[in-house]
C-alpha cells in the first residue's frame, strides 16, 4: 500500500474530523479559562496583594518582566489540567477497572514449582529450572 493511499485511507476514517473538533473546542475551552483567571481569579489573588496582581512588572535595564502574567499563565494550565484529568482521565479510567472486574480474573496459566518456586507452565511434567519432577494439573499426560 503506497504512501498516498495509506494518506487517503487515513483522512477517511474520520479520526482527523474528531481530532480537528477536539482541537477547536479545545481553544475555545483554553480562552474561557484564560478569561476565567485573567478576570477572576488574578483579581481576587491581588486583593491579598493590595494591587492588581496580572499588572506586577518589573523593569530591568529597559527589559520588561511580567511575573504576574507568568502566574496567570500558571494558574489557567492547572485549571486546564485537572479539568482534564478529572473529566477525561479519572471517569475512563474508572470504565477501564469496571470493563476489567465485569470480565472477571483469568484462569492461570502457570504455577509455582514446589521444588525451586519457579514459575512453570500447569501442564508441566518436569521444572524447566530446576528439573524437577511435577505432577502436571490439567491432567494431560
Amino acid at each position: 500500500m503506497g504512501l498516498w493511499s495509506e494518506f487517503k485511507e487515513f483522512i477517511r476514517k474520520g479520526d482527523v474530523i474528531a481530532l480537528a473538533v477536539a482541537f477547536v473546542i479545545g481553544l475555545a475551552f483554553n480562552a474561557v479559562v484564560q478569561a476565567f483567571v485573567a478576570d477572576l481569579v488574578t483579581p481576587l489573588i491581588g486583593v491579598f496583594f493590595h494591587s492588581n496582581f496580572s499588572a506586577i512588572t518589573v523593569n530591568i535595564n529597559g527589559s520588561l518582566f511580567m511575573p504576574g502574567d507568568f502566574v496567570n499563565k500558571i494558574i489557567s494550565f492547572l485549571i486546564v489540567a485537572a479539568v482534564v484529568f478529572f473529566l477525561i482521565v479519572k471517569p475512563l479510567a474508572m470504565m477501564e477497572a469496571r470493563k476489567k472486574a465485569a470480565q472477571g480474573t483469568p484462569a492461570p496459566t502457570s504455577r509455582a514449582c514446589p521444588e525451586c518456586l519457579s514459575q512453570i507452565p500447569l501442564a508441566a511434567r518436569r521444572c524447566s529450572f530446576c528439573t524437577s519432577t511435577v505432577t502436571p494439573v490439567t491432567g494431560n499426560e
